[in-house]
Order: C-alpha cells, then sequence, then structure tokens
C-alpha cells in the first residue's frame, strides 16, 4: 500500500478498535437504541454541513433503494447488534466476534458469484466457523441466556455488515464514499427511529455523554466509513476489510487491559483460528517466490 492508504488504514484500525469503549458509554446514556439512531442522524447531517460548507458536489442518483439497503444492514444492522450485545458480552468478545465479518463476506460474495472459492478460501472458512463455535461456546463468564443471545445478535449484526459491504460493491460503484455514507446513515437513522418508542432513552443524558455520542458519531463513524468506502475503491473490498483482524486486536487489548475483561484460553485459541482463517480466506499470507528454472 502507498503511504496515504496505509495511514486510513491505521486510522480505520485504531478508531474502530477504541470505538467499542466510547459504545459501551453511549448505550448506557442514551439506550441501544438511542445510541444508533443518534448516531446515524449526526454522522449523517455532519457530512452533509461538511460537504455544503466545501462546495462539494454530491451526486444521489444511485437511487435511495441502494443506499436504504446498505443503510439496513452495514449501518443500522451492524451497530444494533454491537450496542445490544457489547455491554452483555463484554467489548473483548464483541470485537472477536467482529473479526467474522471477512468470513461472512467472502460467503456471500461466492453465492453472488462477485468471487470465486478456492479450497483454501473454503478451508479458512470452515477454520473461521470453527473458531466461533470455540468463543460462544467456552466463554470466561458463564454461558447466561443472554450471553448466548448477545453473541447471537452480534453475530447477525456482523452478517448483516458483510452482505451491506457486498450490496455496495455490486450496486453502488458509481457512488462515491460521502453519498454511499450520507445515504446509509441516514437511511439508518430513519429506520432506527420508530424503535425508539419501544426502547427509549433510560434516563436525561449529562454533558459528557453528548460529548462521547458526537465523538462516536463523527470521528468513529462519518470520518471513518468515508475512508473505508475510500479505501476499498483504491485497494479494494478483501484488503479494505482485513482491517477488522487489527481492530480486533486492539479491542481485545483495550478490553482486557483497560476494562478488565476474563477471556479464557481457549477463546484466545478461538481468536486465533478466526484471525487464520480469514487469513487464508483473503490470501494475507506470505507467498512463496518462484524461481525460473535454468535452461
Amino acid at each position: 500500500m502507498k503511504p496515504a492508504e496505509l495511514a486510513a488504514y491505521t486510522f480505520l484500525a485504531v478508531a474502530w478498535g477504541l470505538s467499542f469503549m466510547l459504545v459501551l458509554h453511549v448505550v448506557a446514556a442514551f439506550g441501544w437504541i438511542g445510541a444508533v439512531t443518534l448516531r446515524c442522524f449526526i454522522a449523517s447531517f455532519t457530512l452533509l454541513i461538511i460537504a455544503r460548507a466545501t462546495k462539494r458536489k454530491l451526486n444521489f442518483s444511485a437511487g435511495w433503494g441502494a443506499f436504504a439497503v446498505v443503510g439496513a444492514t452495514t449501518v443500522a444492522g451492524q451497530l444494533i447488534g454491537l450496542s445490544y450485545a457489547t455491554p452483555i458480552i463484554g467489548t473483548a468478545m464483541a470485537a472477536i466476534l467482529v473479526a467474522s465479518i471477512p468470513l461472512f463476506s467472502m460467503l456471500i460474495g461466492q453465492l453472488w458469484g462477485l468471487e470465486t472459492i478456492s479450497l483454501q478460501s473454503l478451508a479458512g472458512m470452515v477454520l473461521g466457523f470453527g473458531g466461533i463455535v470455540i468463543l460462544v461456546g467456552f466463554p470466561a463468564v458463564p454461558a447466561t441466556p443472554a450471553f448466548i443471545l448477545g453473541c447471537a445478535i452480534c453475530l447477525i449484526g456482523c452478517i448483516c455488515a458483510a452482505f451491506g459491504s457486498n450490496y455496495a460493491s455490486r450496486y453502488l460503484k458509481g457512488s462515491g464514499a460521502w453519498e454511499i455514507t450520507i445515504g446509509a446513515f441516514m437511511a439508518g437513522g430513519i429506520m432506527t427511529l420508530p424503535l425508539l418508542f419501544l426502547v427509549p432513552v433510560p434516563a436525561t443524558p449529562r454533558p459528557i455523554d453528548f460529548v462521547s455520542l458526537f465523538g462516536l458519531a463523527i470521528i468513529m463513524s462519518a470520518l471513518t466509513y468515508v475512508t473505508y468506502f475510500r479505501l476499498v475503491s483504491l485497494i479494494g473490498a478483501t484488503k479494505t476489510i482485513s482491517v477488522e483482524f487489527v481492530v480486533t486486536v486492539i479491542a481485545v487489548i483495550v478490553g482486557a487491559v483497560v476494562l478488565d475483561e476474563p477471556l479464557s484460553q481457549l477463546q484466545f485459541f478461538g481468536a486465533a483460528i478466526i484471525i487464520l482463517g480469514c487469513a487464508l480466506v483473503l490470501g494475507l499470507y506470505p507467498k512463496r517466490r518462484i524461481t525460473p528454472a535454468l535452461p
């Protein structure tokens, strides 16, 4: 990767890795639906204001139907999954499950004919799903129904993220990163807004809660997703989505060291299997150099 691309990749890894701590704070203050809805609207309107101030031309000719699909999956589905699950299963566990997104993305890509499957990719997917089973089946905390439900909802959110990325790659090729991010977050906010009547904001938020919310929405949502979709256009979806591995490492370290969250040895083993499986699926391994035969 070029220096600018590597800088963007690093920004995504650090911002998303640290975002799990803010998710815990924002969900506690605004509820798991309020956190998603407000995050979506703030992110979308922030980019609209910046685009208007810089006289940036936006083209939404792809149609709001396509943006709505990405908003329902990559934005609303994924963020609801993380917001609901993270306080229950912990930041480290949620981050490890997020590492499965490339696996689901590859599987969906195979089903849609966007990529061709190989024996190596198939082996990687088998390893990855085996690692997920180990993670959920052998936790360091009691496997209560709430814990199992949290893991299931987190995985559903990961599937949504994988589906939305493939959908955007297939149907929004002509749209820019700004348009996709604005449209998807606006659609996600509109879709989750009615759910606030079922899951209202628990109490009056404090000023520090709004600081966390705006940080999560602007820095770790608006800016990161624009960077993400831009990076996809530069180095491809496969390489870009591999950033989830680095996100997992950062979030696990933060969860274990800063938040003192417990993880069993088997869960670390499961995480290693997931990362190995994803590396096989994405081809992120050193390739052997073939020396040409002398005549």
